[in-house]
């Protein structure tokens, strides 16, 4: 699915004449992968593509490069004389220190794409189970959403109703969209505005 937003001179809004193509399913599952262990996830604005960092590939290319992955750096440390200059990467290394390089190396260009807020996706299932016809499912919901793991809970209890389970898929997903829509709005557009009003 393809979410279209508009563009101007002073970057994405809603409507007007430019058509970008960015594409929503790529950023929901960016935005829901919440762990960001094994990637993060930037979107390129002026391609308006998503770019993956591998973020375990980045480490180890950071390990063998100054012997410390990057949570461990000091601010004051000047890495090119501390870099082994006689390691040898492996190919995914140096293709993520590649893109983690383009990355800072023009910032104004990428902007990271968030993780999806709890209290957003908690308040998408209360929603929802309104929506619910079925009252022993919409109990069991409700049930679901107390306490810790509730997320775990709301999905297993959707397991035993396929129509439902589907239902609530498309539900989230038009949520999403509008979550999705409206950080695109408020982050790339002042993002592209800020940068227009520097130049």
């Amino acid at each position: 699915m393809i979410l279209t937003i508009y563009v101007n001179r002073k970057g994405p809004c809603f409507p007007m004449n430019k058509n970008i193509p960015v594409n929503y399913n790529e950023i929901q599952k960016a935005m829901e992968d919440i762990k960001r262990d094994r990637f993060d996830y930037f979107l390129d604005l002026e391609t308006w593509k998503m770019v993956v960092l591998p973020v375990a590939a980045l480490n180890e290319a950071l390990m063998t490069l100054y012997g410390k992955t990057s949570p461990e750096y000091e601010k004051d440390v000047v890495f090119d004389s501390e870099v082994n200059l006689d390691a040898e990467l492996p190919d995914s290394s140096e293709e993520a220190l590649d893109i983690a390089l383009s990355i800072l190396m023009d910032e104004d260009r990428y902007l990271r794409i968030p993780e999806r807020s709890a209290g957003e996706a908690f308040n998408a299932m209360k929603s929802f189970i309104d929506t619910v016809a079925d009252p022993e499912l919409r109990d069991s919901l409700r049930s679901a959403l107390n306490g810790a793991g509730s997320f775990k809970r709301f999905k297993a209890a959707l397991l035993s109703d396929k129509k439902e389970r589907k239902r609530w898929h498309g539900y989230n997903a038009k949520a999403m969209k509008r979550v999705i829509a409206e950080w695109l709005k408020t982050e790339a557009g002042s993002r592209k505005l800020s940068k227009e009003t520097e130049s």
